[in-house]
């Protein structure tokens, strides 16, 4: 239906004159009643070469005067004019953004039917498979009213999408809503989506529990780290500090790459093999551990006495390491084990003691001979007897046992031990750190590096925090339950290349993890699945696709320079994700903290109510097809409605978002209720 004609052509708009028969903002079309005199709805034009112009108004203008005698012959002897923006074209029954001829003076101005909304916001990708869903009802269009919004399936999630807005302007419900009509698909008998919600807030269990009504073919999981238990709702989360790679616990621990990298490493590798000799299950690990420590003092005191030119100096330093080594043996040696190898351990730190005697600023070398004497030449270590002379001591070798005499050592045995090597995800006991650290610190001091212990005090302290703090109870676990990444994410996700399908829906609830936890929680757990993805090969790259929804994404993939992890994952999904089938969904209130990689790379935008300018501008900045006008239509929306823009749609589109039954829990507080509602006191009376 014709409803007037174009008087003016620009480059971004055009002026149509309403006819005079055009009385109301609204027209009857076989039953339809449709509204084009309101801001935003749709109109079109035909171009010269018979392509239809779609266009949207933006203003509407009513004029008094002489000008309409001038259009009397074009029947235009209205008052009224429409402004309306070309938008894209309608070209052999297929959308495409922009206007390549634009329509000519006094072209027709006709109505945009239902019948037109469907043929331009369809993408016509073919035949639909039996049994294949390929679209999912986000609401209604604002433009035009009463008209139902269809998103394409395969369009919305196999890119990056962004949902941003302010809070409160309806992002958790528009999150809800699309994950119940993925998950509502009640006809589909094997349902496949596998989601992971960072849930910051703890709003998803009440929109997605048991009231959601989901698909009974998939499972639904809920997750909360620092729990003792399960209850009702969630499940114990925990995220295995052994899986966690050399960067990340740098990161963790706030540790400078260049400097204190190799000493973590070799923290981690002591580790190892603490746990490995006490965990051997041959009967001999007290054995092997007092072994094993009195090789490394005797590496150490070879060090000093090497290194070190004044007898004076080099005695002060080797008391020092050998006292330093009795009180970390003391504090991880308990009392079950045998009274025969700690008398032999503390003989030997005795004898090491007494070796390190001074006389009138000399020592005679008694300290360089002895160690010597160590170490076992042959298969059967002997028993190194320390004696006294009248200026030094000296050490010599028995095969009984005398008092004070301990084993020599078996270095054989020792180089087993020190060949044990942490593979990335194998299990250590991070009881032993604080001894590694202790070791190591030594061994470092013993080469003269004796201001060590000042350049790590921050990366102590960090530690304590692992080691003591509740905020990271998640993280230790006591027993080795996950083999390695793989079977992590088989248990905890259901992520496996086996054909079962298990824990669809999956939401970790990390509303009671502090800011440091959670971006280590959410970048580990990210960079496995990352992993996980990358070793796929050929069509299985494609297959079992995962979406990772991240709420409130600003708080981890903030785009300064103080966030904890180094390395962004996120960044590094963000850019190569999509070849991984691995795609993310963010959320976030401050689009002007997000990493601008993060936010660049995604492909579709879902933007509620924006009022901060800041927020505003770098989204113009960041998006390259972000146009000004978008910038009103943003902030005029309210609660619930979004600008949807992106692969997934044709052309941008203003949406009232479904509401989701049942809702997350992310409502306003009502004061006047809580305050002055005496029913509500009663009512809490009675039920308490």
């Amino acid at each position: 239906m014709k409803i007037g004609k174009i008087i003016s052509v620009e480059y971004d708009k055009f002026r149509v004159r309403l006819f005079h028969t055009t009385r109301n903002s609204t027209v009857n079309i076989d039953g339809t009643v449709y509204y084009f005199g309101n801001i935003g709805s749709y109109l079109k034009t035909l171009n010269s070469s018979g392509e239809y112009v779609l266009c949207e108004v933006v203003s509407i203008v009513d004029w008094v005067g002489k000008e309409n005698q001038v259009y009397s012959t074009y029947n235009l002897d209205s008052s009224r004019e429409i402004i309306i923006k070309p938008i894209g074209t309608l070209i052999h029954e297929k959308f495409c953004m922009g206007v390549g001829i634009f329509p000519s003076l006094y072209s027709d101005v006709e109505i945009v039917t239902f019948n037109d909304l469907d043929l331009i916001l369809s993408y016509n990708d073919g035949c639909p498979l039996e049994g294949v869903h390929s679209s999912i009802f986000i609401g209604t269009s604002k433009n035009l009213i009463n008209y139902s919004i269809e998103l394409d399936i395969n369009r919305l999630f196999n890119i990056h999408s962004a949902i941003l807005g302010n809070s409160g302007s309806g992002k958790s419900n528009t999150i809800a809503h699309i994950l119940h009509e993925v998950y509502r698909k009640h006809d589909n008998e094997a349902i496949g989506a596998k989601t992971i919600i960072f849930d910051a807030n703890g709003e998803y269990p009440m929109a997605l529990g048991a009231e959601a009504n989901l698909n009974n073919k998939m499972e639904s999981v809920f997750y909360k780290p620092n729990m003792c238990e399960a209850n009702g709702v969630h499940k114990r989360f925990v995220l295995p500090y052994y899986l966690m790679n050399l960067d990340e616990w740098l990161s963790f621990l706030m540790a400078s790459e260049r400097t204190q990298k190799p000493f973590w490493d070799r923290v981690l590798q002591e580790s190892y093999k603490f746990y490995k000799i006490f965990n051997t299950n041959n009967g001999t690990e007290a054995g092997q551990f007092a072994n094993y420590i009195k090789w490394k003092l005797r590496q150490m005191l070879f060090n000093i006495v090497s290194r070190i030119d004044s007898d004076t100096s080099k005695m002060t330093a080797a008391k020092g390491a050998i006292a330093m080594l009795r009180q970390t043996c003391n504090s991880n040696l308990g009392d079950d084990v045998d009274k025969d190898v700690l008398a032999d351990l503390s003989n030997f730190l005795n004898a090491c003691n007494d070796l390190c005697v001074i006389n009138f600023g000399n020592n005679n070398d008694s300290l360089s001979n002895a160690l010597n004497q160590f170490t076992a030449i042959e298969d059967a270590p002997k028993y190194v007897c320390i004696t006294k002379h009248r200026d030094h001591y000296e050490a010599s070798l028995s095969d009984t046992i005398t008092e004070g005499a301990f084993r020599q050592i078996d270095e054989n045995e020792a180089i087993s031990v020190d060949q044990n090597k942490l593979m990335p995800g194998s299990y250590f006991d991070y009881h032993y750190l604080r001894t590694a650290v202790d070791m190591v610190l030594l061994e470092e001091e013993s080469r003269g590096n004796i201001h060590i212990r000042d350049f790590i005090s921050t990366l102590m302290s960090r530690l304590d925090f692992f080691l003591f703090n509740p905020e990271c109870s998640f993280m230790r676990i006591d027993t080795p339950d996950y083999q390695d990444y793989n079977d992590y994410l088989k248990k905890m996700f259901g992520i496996s290349d086996s054909e079962e399908k298990s824990k669809q829906l999956i939401t970790i609830d990390s509303s009671e993890v502090g800011t440091d936890a959670l971006e280590l929680m959410t970048s580990v757990v990210s960079r496995m699945i990352f992993d996980y993805r990358k070793h796929k090969f050929g069509v299985s790259r494609q297959q079992k696709p995962i979406h990772l929804i991240l709420d409130e994404a600003h708080r981890y993939i903030r785009k300064d320079a103080d966030y904890i992890m180094r390395e962004n994952i996120f960044e590094k999904i963000a850019r190569e994700g999509r070849k991984y089938s691995l795609y993310l969904i963010i959320s976030s209130q401050r689009p002007s903290e997000l990493s601008q990689t993060v936010l660049s790379q995604c492909g579709n935008y879902i933007v509620h109510r924006i009022q901060n300018e800041v927020d505003m501008k770098y989204i113009y900045s960041v998006l390259p097809y972000f146009s000004e006008d978008y910038i009103t239509k943003i902030k005029q929306a309210v609660p619930g409605e979004a600008l949807i823009f992106g692969n997934c749609v044709p052309m941008p589109i203003m949406v009232k978002i479904k509401e989701a039954e049942p809702a997350p829990n992310s409502k306003n507080c009502d004061i006047k209720m809580e305050w002055f509602n005496k029913d509500k006191d009663n009512t809490n009376k009675q039920n308490g």
